[in-house]
């Protein structure tokens, strides 16, 4: 069950976000078949490094499906009592005679699923605390309290090794769970961010630089508070100072001399995805291909035509998107520009292909566009 990504050990296969996101979708679904023929469900604890976007992606699906949430940071309890919740007196009745009882924390859910309890961090409580989280992972329960049903449980946590100030835990808590390790990819993240609404130009940095984020200062969760920072800033151009502020209140100094660049040099040459579909004439948009595509311009400009096709594979496969009758005809003519490198041409074809939304697809089967994909392979 365990590996190791460097200095660090984890616990089960590495996934990106959107696989992530995936595979706890047919887990859940799974779990509640297992409570409807009477079986306990199988708490998850999703393993990475900090800032990759591990509780972002649990809440996000929580709200995306409707779902009841409740958080809980087991690091912060200081003794049992703030697990099991607080005796209280009750009074004797003509049935019962007076006895202890315990009133639930305020974290425990009340009402009946499908519901999310989040242990985030889990591995970050102390050793007693994981000890007497044993029963609930188990059971859904603990003596003085039970989850209502069709909630699930799902923990957070960051690897042993390195620098991280974690309790390890033994195998008789590892096998009480299922295990996934978040890992990041560029293009999984970008599709994540644009559709939180991650300010867009902060996803181009990203995808044009991903070797940044470098698990350090440089994290999704940093680069996301600083994008969230500049959203009102439209000319960023114009205010290279302050963004250079708010870049280094959230990232590394290499990081923030990075994007200072980017805004000042780059932006301006990347094509946005709405503007090669909505081209009333492509000529205009071959053009400035032609210029990012030049053999004597910097390599750079390579990495500038891989952006903006990202960004089109991106903007085409979002469950937002509406096709219209003149996209397919400048689709095709940008991916059959002389200036795309035939590498980047078959990933795009490639990805276009593979996307859920049957009329992409169909798109991406123009007979010139594969005959040169399939002459470049």
């Amino acid at each position: 069950m365990a590996g190791s990504i460097g200095d660090y050990s984890f616990h089960g296969a590495r996934l990106d976000t959107r696989r992530t996101v995936e595979v706890l979708d047919h887990l859940f679904e799974s779990n509640l078949s297992l409570t409807e023929s009477g079986r306990c469900a199988v708490p998850i604890c999703i393993w990475g490094t900090h800032g990759i976007g591990k509780t972002s992606v649990v809440v996000e699906y929580a709200k995306k499906k409707g779902w009841g949430f409740s958080y809980c940071a087991p690091a912060q309890f200081e003794e049992m009592g703030d697990l099991h919740g607080l005796p209280t007196r009750v009074e004797a009745t003509d049935e019962k005679e007076a006895h202890t009882a315990f009133l639930p924390p305020d974290w425990v859910p009340r009402e009946p699923g499908p519901g999310i309890l989040l242990l985030d961090d889990i591995n970050r409580a102390d050793e007693r605390i994981l000890r007497g989280l044993m029963q609930l992972l188990q059971n859904f329960e603990l003596f003085s309290w039970r989850l209502p049903p069709k909630w699930q449980i799902v923990a957070t946590a960051n690897p042993e090794g390195g620098d991280y100030s974690v309790t390890p835990m033994d195998d008789a808590m590892l096998t009480r769970m299922m295990h996934i390790t978040m890992v990041f990819d560029v293009k999984a993240w970008a599709a994540w961010a644009l559709s939180l609404g991650i300010d867009s130009r902060g996803v181009d940095f990203v995808l044009s630089y991903p070797e940044l984020v470098s698990g350090g200062r440089t994290t999704p969760r940093t680069l996301c508070q600083f994008f969230d920072s500049i959203k009102g800033i439209e000319d960023l151009k114009a205010n290279l100072d302050l963004v250079y502020v708010l870049a280094r209140s959230c990232v590394d100094e290499e990081t923030a001399a990075a994007f200072l660049a980017f805004a000042r040099d780059e932006i301006e040459h990347l094509i946005a995805p709405d503007e090669i579909l909505e081209a009333k004439v492509f000529d205009d948009v071959g053009s400035r291909l032609t210029e990012l595509g030049q053999p004597t311009k910097e390599t750079i400009r390579l990495d500038r035509l891989a952006t903006i096709a990202s960004r089109l594979v991106l903007y085409l496969c979002d469950s937002k998107y509406k096709p219209k009758k003149e996209h397919e005809d400048n689709l095709v003519q940008f991916l059959l520009h002389d200036s795309l490198p035939n590498e980047l041409r078959f990933s795009v074809h490639q990805d276009l292909i593979n996307a859920s939304n049957p009329k992409i697809v169909k798109m991406a089967q123009n007979r010139r566009l594969a005959k040169l994909v399939l002459q470049g392979m």
